[in-house]
């Protein structure tokens, strides 16, 4: 399995926590979902960290079978249009997002 995952590095603002994690579940998490191939999404919201550590208020998580289904995904219609809609949800953010992609091996 490949594990891609987008982190959101940064800060939302303060105060539109809770309109961000609206615009995820209503906007973004349904096309997230629509990604051909995608076998699990999962966003991630910080609770806490290590004193000093990097701040990442969301993570999103993305499963597929194989990098050619994840490749499949990334070139889909759907993702070009997940990004556009990104563009409202990063108006309530500061910071980056940054993509690492992973072999998941089971034990």
């Amino acid at each position: 399995m490949i594990i891609r995952q987008a982190f959101f590095e940064g800060s939302i603002h303060p105060g539109h926590e809770g309109a961000f994690k609206s615009y995820v579940a209503e906007k973004l998490l349904p096309l997230w979902r629509q990604f051909p191939g995608v076998k699990e999404v999962r966003v991630l919201y910080n609770t806490e960290r290590d004193d000093g550590a990097p701040s990442y208020p969301m993570v999103l998580s993305t499963m597929y079978e194989s990098r050619e289904a994840l490749a499949a995904a990334l070139a889909s219609p759907v993702r070009y249009e997940s990004r556009e809609i990104t563009e409202g949800l990063l108006r309530m953010f500061d910071g980056h997002i940054h993509h690492h992609v992973f072999d998941l091996v089971h034990g």
